[in-house]
């Protein structure tokens, strides 16, 4: 299976000097890795940087370079693609719109940024386990409309619930795991709110091995205003608690860019809330949960 292959193309068959020249943000501004993300370029707290890679793959895979290795799989990575991105069907139906609803603004037009990751992490030292906690990668929500999840035994995702506890989330074989994303919380007038998860040290037992991931982020369009669906029977009896006024409603794109843009780069303020840290985008707070 590509997927397989392709985590063996990560760990193992591209070299650190190919992974750079692929790893450069373009400079437009856009918080668009070309392919690869290096270790250590986030600062994850306390002074310590990230001690994870991935790779990134966008949907249209021919929009972008591709490492030696990973190029006999891109016919593999494009259907593995299309698999996962009809899922967005799914969130259409439960809202009791038209199946197309939400597939009309998911075309991946130019202006469109799915894209599939396959990510590894790597072990930290005892010294930074102690000063970031444990924590590998801080509570946040994913700026798209969803983040789908395909399980791995090693368990390090943990989600927080309304009560403020976090917990592990299981791994169950050929399972997905599907996380509500900030366009979704706009999109639903916080009917679907993001989904708050964070990566933290595995138990004992699982910590010998590395820990691979692979997923899938849906974008609207870039040029999609996340203004909430209105026209949702289930929003208009639940109530729709819009983000922002849809005047100053950010687009996908400009949303998507800013976030990308920021995230571990610049310096959080403490928030009023207890272990949480802010930053503004758009004019909007977003939080981080430590």
């Amino acid at each position: 299976m590509a997927t397989r292959h392709l985590r063996g193309v990560l760990c193992y068959e591209v070299s650190e000097e190919e992974k750079r020249l692929y790893s450069e943000i373009d400079k437009e501004n856009t918080g668009w890795f070309q392919a690869y993300k290096l270790l250590g370029s986030w600062h994850i707290g306390a002074g310590v940087r990230d001690q994870h890679e991935y790779l990134n793959i966008d949907r249209h895979v021919d929009k972008q370079g591709h490492p030696e290795a990973l190029r006999p799989l891109l016919p593999e990575i494009k259907e593995f693609s299309r698999f996962n991105h009809d899922n967005v069907l799914l969130i259409a139906l439960s809202l009791e719109l038209h199946e197309d609803a939400l597939v009309n603004i998911h075309k991946c037009n130019n202006l469109g940024e799915a894209f599939i990751r396959f990510m590894k992490y790597h072990p930290r030292s005892a010294e930074d386990e102690e000063k970031t906690k444990n924590v590998w990668l801080k509570g946040h929500t994913d700026s798209g409309t969803i983040t789908i999840l395909w399980s791995q035994p090693v368990a390090a995702l943990q989600i927080l619930g309304t009560d403020g506890k976090w917990r592990w989330v299981r791994h169950v074989e050929n399972a997905l795991v599907v996380n509500a994303g900030e366009a979704m919380d706009f999109l639903t007038g916080g009917y679907y709110k993001g989904t708050i998860h964070r990566v933290v040290q595995p138990p004992r037992d699982q910590r010998g091995y590395t820990r691979l991931g692979v997923f899938y982020f849906a974008m609207s369009d870039g040029d999609v205003r996340l203004i909430p669906l209105r026209e949702s029977p289930v929003l208009q009896r639940e109530g729709i608690t819009p983000r922002c006024d849809d005047n100053v409603a950010p687009t996908m794109l400009d949303w998507r860019r800013d976030r990308a843009n920021a995230y571990g780069r610049v310096e959080l303020k403490p928030g009023q809330e207890n272990g949480v840290e802010e930053e503004i985008i758009q004019g909007l707070v977003v939080k981080h949960y430590n």
